[in-house]
């Protein structure tokens, strides 16, 4: 940057201009520690990375006060345990989460609508206290148990297979689960 000019400058100086770096032989390669070279493992317990993730925490708050809870339910275990369906959703189409991925998690475990006393046993058991940091194992079981061709489906798909077979929409239910 010029200097003003009344800013004595010794003439004489060297004066800096740019240089580009020296030229690498050799190129790059990632030959770190920590590199994954076949990509991200997939599987139970590993999560589902995906973009601005965060975002969740935003679109959960629009559901405060309209989940159809019962008794011993609260809402942030049902958003908490929530949050992690959509999130897989959301990465199974490579974007960050919107607003349809939640819907799509809440309407599978029943909490937009009258859910069958079967469901809300089983949630009952899986949700309880999820929202809790040391819970994040019970977190990553219930994203587990939705299917990813279930995620795959519009929410107008999951409402009406909700509504006639909601055992359809979820994978791997043993008597362990009840």
């Amino acid at each position: 940057m010029a200097a003003p000019e009344h800013v004595p400058v010794d003439r004489t100086r060297y004066l800096r201009t740019y240089e580009s770096p020296p030229r690498r032989p050799d190129p790059w390669l990632a030959v770190r520690p920590g590199e994954l070279v076949d990509g991200q493992p997939r599987g139970e317990q590993l999560g589902n990375p995906g973009p601005d993730q965060g975002y969740v925490l935003v679109l959960a708050r629009r559901f405060h006060g309209k989940l159809e809870l019962t008794s011993g339910e609260h809402e942030r275990d049902a958003l908490a345990g929530a949050t992690g369906v959509a999130l897989k959703r959301a990465s199974l189409f490579g974007r960050a989460p919107v607003v349809h991925d939640l819907t799509v998690a809440l309407t599978v475990w029943g909490f937009l609508g009258a859910a069958d006393p079967e469901l809300v046993r089983l949630r009952q058991g899986l949700f309880a206290e999820v929202a809790h940091p040391h819970h994040y194992l019970n977190q990553r079981r219930i994203a587990d148990l939705v299917p990813d061709e279930v995620l795959r489906m519009t929410p107008q798909q999951v409402t009406e297979a909700h509504r006639t077979d909601w055992r359809g929409l979820l994978a791997n239910l043993s008597p362990a689960a009840h």
